[in-house]
């Protein structure tokens, strides 16, 4: 242990700790905190060694590092690789993208773009279509707007791609090739879920192209810093298909450029299902993939399931009378399997995260816990409810019931609530989409995700959203807000207890590892409404200063 301490001073600490809830002074040594309070009552250690006072930020207001528990490294770090236009505005790394929410004002962009696009020795590929804002586009859609020029649409829910018949070429994919899956539709040029998993791969040499992906991953990495975080995790290691690949590439683009946070990586039961492997090879590989871990990148003992399709996409599984125009959802994975692979890791100890949408989903992953608690019975196994788009009232009585935990997206309820009400759900459920009120009243524990690039990776934009549950149109919906103390505790806190990590983050107190956000304005005085605006000045990370650098 070094003899070193690093006093920072700021204009208030929040700390997160009842016993304790703020202080203007924090003692550093060897990446950790070793007091908390003012200068005055730091003394028994400024008395006894060798210490440094820092002033960079004693006019700010610092929180513990903010904590994003559930985000793709991958997809950012691909995605921004390409032009966004998307029904919400994207502010990246690579500039500012406008929303678009018309059928004409997306289509004009298209052309825009395409004009733009300069290198057609790979496809125009443009990232946020979604067809209840910009209208149906499919295969000849394509044809007719571009000729031999190879486009592709990435869905807003990422979980679907339209191609024309020049990307198709371009990848030399073949109607035979997916003739026998059933989430693929040729003649549309249209792919989503597992058919949109297998041309993925075909487009992986390109999004994985080295120089390409590091540049993006840098993007990612900027991206939590300039929003606070020093802390994530990743929530489905492999969705490209080489976990071993990924994991390398994300790696080595942390620690050579020493990025302030810390990824932990979750085996995501696809990977091994697309690779043919049983429950305990896929434990066998896990262990293997742990000998890796870096001080930035490692997995630990955590995993996740599937249960139902992506929200964005009406692909999530709702209980009657499920959509109002009659479609339906689908299971990722079928209920049978993924109740076998969960039993399987929940012996040997492993938290499991669950994807799960849809009410009927939420109904499903009820089950699942209560046949584990049958047949392994375990205390304190943090069953984690992944999104949470919409439960009911008994659905939220019965996770506090039964210990489960849920990590929800809050986003959701921002973008999707109204055009949802008006064309999926009706305006009952449409309205209660995220239902973290509810949560904050029965106690059930609750942390806030991005599913970056599902909502953006800004851990207060997150709480802003639960907090207030305003929509996009500006429609408010109050009865499932959450307090402004409940929404900062569920991006640090909160969201270090649910992801395993309490003793270590989410708070300001002796013991834990010196990771902090530091900000420009103090989140109780501007309020909810104001949990948006604030800015980030900077981090510390394991004890190590990092300011955010002007113009980055």
């Amino acid at each position: 242990m070094s003899d070193d301490v690093v006093i920072y001073v700021a204009k208030r600490f929040i700390t997160m700790e009842p016993a304790l809830p703020e202080a203007t002074a924090v003692a550093v040594r060897d990446g950790r905190i070793v007091g908390v309070g003012t200068l005055e009552s730091l003394k028994p250690w400024t008395d006894r060694y060798p210490h440094r006072i820092d002033t960079s930020f004693d006019d700010k207001v610092v929180m513990p590092g903010l904590i994003d528990p559930h985000v793709h490294p991958s997809l950012p770090a691909v995605l921004t690789q390409f032009p966004f236009v998307a029904p919400d505005d994207w502010t990246l790394p690579t500039g500012f993208f406008p929303g678009e929410t018309t059928p004409e004002g997306y289509v004009a962009r298209l052309r825009e773009l395409v004009g733009e696009h300069d290198d057609w020795d790979i496809p125009f590929i443009v990232w946020g279509y979604h067809p209840l804002w910009h209208g149906d586009l499919y295969r000849q859609d394509l044809n007719a707007l571009f000729g031999d020029k190879p486009v592709i649409l990435w869905h807003r829910s990422f979980h679907e791609l339209v191609c024309n018949d020049a990307a198709l070429d371009w990848m030399s994919a073949s109607e035979a090739e997916f003739a026998e899956n059933g989430e693929v539709d040729w003649e549309k040029g249209h792919f989503w879920e597992n058919g949109a998993q297998l041309l993925l791969v075909k487009l992986s040499p390109l999004l994985f192209a080295p120089d390409r992906y590091r540049r993006g991953m840098e993007n990612f990495l900027g991206m939590l810093h300039r929003s606070g975080i020093t802390f994530c995790m990743d929530m489905g290691t492999g969705i490209f298909g080489d976990p071993v690949e990924e994991t390398a590439l994300i790696r080595e683009t942390a620690e050579s450029t020493e990025a302030p946070v810390r990824i932990v990586l979750t085996p995501l039961i696809v990977d091994f299902l697309a690779r043919g492997k049983t429950p305990d090879e896929a434990l066998a590989e896990i262990d293997e993939w742990r000998e890796g871990n870096t001080r930035r990148v490692m997995f630990d003992r955590r995993f996740k399931i599937m249960m139902d399709g992506a929200i964005f996409s009406g692909a999530s599984q709702y209980v009657y009378p499920g959509y109002v125009d009659g479609h339906e959802g689908m299971w990722m994975v079928p209920l049978e399997v993924t109740t076998e692979w969960a039993e399987v890791f929940w012996k040997e100890g492993y938290q499991i995260h669950a994807h799960t949408n849809g009410d009927l989903s939420a109904a499903e992953w009820l089950n699942i816990l209560r046949h584990l608690q049958k047949v392994h019975p375990r205390f304190d196994h943090r069953f984690s409810l992944e999104h949470f788009a919409y439960t009911t009232e008994d659905q939220n009585r019965q996770i506090r019931a039964l210990g489960g935990v849920v990590s929800a997206n809050p986003y959701y309820h921002y973008i999707l609530s109204d055009v949802f009400s008006d064309e999926w759900l009706g305006r009952d459920r449409g309205s209660q989409m995220v239902r973290l009120g509810s949560l904050e009243r029965l106690g059930v524990p609750f942390a806030l995700h991005s599913d970056c690039p599902m909502g953006p990776l800004s851990p207060l934009t997150l709480a802003w959203c639960a907090a207030n549950r305003v929509t996009i149109n500006g429609n408010v919906h109050p009865e499932e807000r959450i307090s402004l103390d409940a929404a900062l505790r569920a991006i640090t806190i909160d969201a270090a207890w649910i992801a395993g990590y309490e003793d270590e983050m989410g708070s300001i107190r002796t013991g834990k590892l010196a990771n902090m956000a530091i900000l420009e304005a103090d989140p109780y005085e501007v309020g909810a409404g104001g949990l948006r605006d604030i800015g980030i000045w900077g981090t510390v990370f394991e004890g190590e200063l990092h300011p955010i650098e002007k113009g980055a």
